[in-house]
């Protein structure tokens, strides 16, 4: 069968299940209700605080084929995956699933893990490094399925993922597992991804460095649903948490998309009093929020919210009193940890409250302007950030489709060729976020419009900006690479892609 963006799939595949095609954007077929959370008793003068992880395996009852979750907030400084699943293939355990909201290159372990049996199943929002690669070439027995932040937060609430036992990184706790990720020398501020596991999982084991007197203060995750506390002497490398850049880009091309960017922006009339904003950490996408602070000064413009992963320069402009307050669910730098520890107006939030499409009410559906990247994207404007042109897993959508489809504008920037190969294909490698949520594409050649927008099409006119077809910028840029050679894939699926709503927009197959 073909789902809605023209991919074939199967019925059915063997790891997964039943295959569930996407049907656009906003199908509403596949709502559930919440499942019920798990409820336990504990009695006055019981103790929480356990002296290992091995002992909290003894609690929870660990066994073949549970279900073990982590989240990502330390990103690539993360200690806790790694010391779990160690500690649980020591013990014999087979045919784990990991539930990871992400995983990075300092979670290269768990290819052994994988090769071992230990680890049979990976649910993840991206994935980056040995994992990717190894996962890429068809080592891991199951497929992994791939979500977006938003659907990762409806899988387990809806109970489509079920977690047998959470291990929470917690960069302070109490001895009644209040959790905060601002204080301890580990602090990596939001813990916005773990929230849903914790409200979920069957077992919640908070996994901490810094383990304080009760009550701890502030309190981000209560100790309503912690079951235990484990005291280790490191959960990870707080400066890990910024991966990748996460300054403004020197580069002029990187500069001219910006600023193009930000035209686009004032023209389509969205950059007014009241308006919102979402840009990630890279460095053309910085340099749009640059462009957007001097428009917003020069015009006297004050915002109301800036959402998403939050980088220092976003702290600046709230700071600035650019923006009344920000939404974050994850810190991507020590600048955001200390402001959302310090500013009332920097205000936390969930995984489910920022991308749940199946929740009643996401904050990406109240965005008016999201900046976002590609690896690679199609005539039909979809796009690629799973995988890399070669076939190989790189990352993911994370928040990508999920903010795509709530934005108002959503704008993807990128130099129009990379590495020597064109950006623009008439088939990309895998389709992470789907066409009919993007709205436009700014290269340094040019700006395509998605013919559907024919509004933001008409405010153009009188730009003076080059706006030309996509077809157009992708022989412009044929020009100067030719056309690349479609890369061989075996039949094997490694990978399942879903869209927020847990529907299949497209799956990934073994690297020849």
């Amino acid at each position: 069968m073909k789902n809605l963006v023209g991919v074939e799939l199967p019925d059915y595949i063997d790891g997964y299940g039943k295959v569930m095609p996407y049907n656009g954007a906003f199908n509403n077929e596949l709502i559930k209700n919440r499942r019920e959370m798990p409820s336990k008793m504990v009695k006055p003068g019981e103790n929480k605080v356990l002296d290992s992880i091995d002992e909290a395996f003894e609690k929870i009852g660990l066994k073949d084929g549970m279900v073990l979750s982590f989240h990502h907030h330390l990103r690539n400084g993360d200690y806790v995956m790694n010391m779990v699943l160690k500690r649980a293939a020591e013990r014999g355990v087979k045919d784990l699933t990991i539930a990871a909201s992400s995983i990075f290159p300092i979670h290269a372990p768990l290819v052994e893990h994988i090769k071992n049996g230990v680890v049979s199943k990976i649910i993840a929002s991206y994935i980056s490094g040995p994992v990717a690669h190894a996962v890429s070439k068809g080592i891991l027995k199951n497929p992994v399925i791939m979500q977006t932040h938003g659907g990762r937060a409806r899988a387990i609430e809806s109970g489509e993922v079920k977690i047998d036992a959470a291990f929470v990184a917690a960069p302070t706790a109490d001895t009644y597992g209040n959790i905060n990720g601002v204080q301890g020398k580990s602090a990596c501020g939001v813990l916005g991804y773990a929230v849903a596991d914790c409200m979920y999982s069957d077992n919640v084991i908070a996994v901490t460095d810094n383990l304080i007197p009760y009550p701890a203060c502030p309190i981000e995750i209560p100790q309503v649903y912690v079951d235990y506390v484990v005291k280790v002497e490191s959960i990870g490398n707080p400066s890990g948490i910024v991966s990748g850049t996460t300054k403004i880009t020197k580069d002029p091309i990187g500069l001219k998309i910006a600023r193009d960017a930000a035209k686009l922006i004032k023209k389509s009339g969205l950059l007014k009093d009241g308006m919102s904003f979402q840009t990630g950490a890279g460095g053309t996408s910085l340099a749009v929020a640059k462009e957007v602070k001097e428009m917003m000064i020069k015009d006297n413009i004050k915002g109301s919210f800036a959402s998403g992963g939050i980088t220092g320069y976003l702290v600046e402009m709230l700071k600035e009193g650019l923006f009344e307050s920000i939404l974050d669910v994850q810190c991507f730098d020590i600048d955001a940890v200390n402001s959302f520890a310090s500013n009332s107006n920097h205000q936390g939030m969930s995984a489910s409250m920022y991308g749940n499409p199946h929740n009643k009410g996401a904050v990406v559906n109240n965005l008016d302007i999201v900046i976002l990247g590609a690896t690679e994207i199609d005539t039909n404007f979809n796009v690629n950030v799973t995988t890399g042109s070669d076939g190989v897993i790189m990352g993911g959508s994370g928040g990508h489709s999920d903010t795509a489809a709530g934005s108002k504008l959503t704008i993807i920037v990128s130099n129009l060729m990379k590495a020597r190969l064109p950006i623009i294909k008439d088939k990309i490698m895998t389709i992470t976020t789907p066409g009919e949520t993007v709205d436009a594409l700014v290269t340094e050649r040019g700006i395509a419009i998605n013919p559907k927008r024919q509004d933001i099409l008409e405010k153009l006119k009188d730009s003076g900006l080059k706006i030309l077809t996509i077809e157009e910028l992708k022989e412009i840029a044929e020009k100067f690479t030719g056309k690349p050679k479609e890369i061989e894939q075996e039949d094997k699926i490694v990978a399942v892609v879903e869209y927020r709503d847990g529907s299949v927009i497209d799956v990934i197959r073994k690297v020849k």
